[in-house]
C-alpha cells in the first residue's frame, strides 16, 4: 500500500479498493492478503469481536494468519430516473429504492443516501400513489398468457452459463477501474450474450429464471454504455485512460430508448444526462 499513498492500509476507501484490484490484475490472483498482526490478537479480538467469529466460521483466523480479501462490490449509482416521490417520465410508473435514481446520491452511493431513499422518499411516493389512484378509473384488464409456439428449454445449464458470463464479464471488466479497451470488449461480449438471451426468451416457455437473467444482461449493456460516453473519471467511475475530471460532464448520464420512426438528432460531445 505504501506505494499508492503515504498512509497505506488507512487511505481513503476508494484509493484502497483501486489499488487491491490493481494487485489482483497485475499479478492474476484472486485476491489479496490482509495482515492484522501489528494490532495484536488481543486487540483484534476486542475491537472486531463479529469479525473475528465470521471469519473462523469461513476457516481463517485472523488473529494467528492473514485474510484473504478483495474489494466488495457496490450497488450502482443510477437507476430509473425519477423524482423525490418516486415519479417516472411514464404515468402511473413509480421507482423507489436501489431502482431508482433521484440524484440524492450524487456520483457516489453512500449509506446514509439509502437510508434516506429508503424511507424519506418511499414515504414521498407512497402518498403520491395514494393521490394519484383516488378516482381513477379501473386498470384495463390483462388477457391470459399465450405461451403457443413456445417450448420448454431440453437444460437449463444455458442460463446458468450465461449468468456467471455476465457476472464474471463485469467484474473484470466494467469494475472499480476501467479502461476503454476493457470496456469495448464488455460491449461486445454482451452483445452476443443477449443476442442468446433474446433467442431463449422469444421461443421458449417464461420463467422467473430467464425474465431475470434478460434483465441482468440488460442493466449490464445500460451501465457499459454510460461508462463508454463518460470520458472522465467523477466519483466511482474511474478510468485508466480518462483519470482527470471534464467540467463538460458535470451532469448525469441518461440513456432514453429512441421512439420507433424517430429521426436520432446529431449530440456531439457527451450524453447529455447518465448514471
Amino acid at each position: 500500500m505504501p506505494r499508492y499513498h503515504p498512509l497505506a492500509e488507512l487511505a481513503p476507501r476508494d484509493i484502497v479498493a483501486r489499488a487491491i484490484d490493481a494487485e489482483m490484475k497485475r499479478l492474476g490472483h484472486s485476491h489479496v492478503l490482509l495482515d492484522l498482526s501489528p494490532i495484536g490478537a488481543r486487540e483484534i479480538a476486542r475491537r472486531f469481536p463479529n469479525i473475528v467469529k465470521r471469519t473462523k466460521e469461513l476457516g481463517h483466523d485472523p488473529t494467528k494468519e492473514p485474510l484473504p480479501v478483495v474489494p466488495a462490490a457496490h450497488y450502482q449509482c443510477g437507476g430509473v430516473v425519477s423524482d423525490l416521490a418516486g415519479r417516472t417520465a411514464l404515468p402511473r410508473l413509480f421507482a423507489v429504492g436501489e431502482v431508482a435514481c433521484t440524484g440524492l446520491h450524487g456520483a457516489n452511493r453512500l449509506a446514509s443516501n439509502s437510508l434516506l431513499e429508503a424511507v424519506v422518499v418511499a414515504r414521498n411516493a407512497a402518498e403520491a400513489v395514494l393521490a394519484t389512484v383516488q378516482g381513477a378509473s379501473a386498470p384495463p384488464p390483462v388477457p391470459a398468457w399465450d405461451a403457443r409456439g413456445t417450448r420448454r428449454p431440453r437444460e437449463a445449464v444455458g442460463k446458468s452459463a450465461a449468468w456467471d458470463a455476465v457476472r464474471r464479464l463485469m467484474w473484470d471488466y466494467v469494475g472499480i477501474v476501467r479502461t476503454d479497451e476493457r470496456l469495448l470488449k464488455a460491449a461486445r461480449r454482451l452483445a452476443l450474450i443477449r443476442e442468446e438471451i433474446e433467442a431463449d426468451y422469444a421461443h421458449a416457455v417464461l420463467d422467473a429464471d430467464l425474465i431475470e437473467l434478460r434483465n441482468l444482461a440488460q442493466v449490464a449493456a445500460l451501465i457499459v454504455r454510460c461508462a463508454q460516453e463518460r470520458l472522465e473519471s467523477r466519483g466511482l467511475h474511474y478510468n485508466l485512460d480518462h483519470l482527470k475530471r471534464r467540467a463538460a460532464f458535470r451532469h448525469d448520464t441518461v440513456l432514453r430508448r429512441p421512439v420507433p420512426g424517430a429521426r436520432r438528432a446529431a449530440t456531439p460531445g457527451p450524453a447529455k444526462r447518465g448514471r
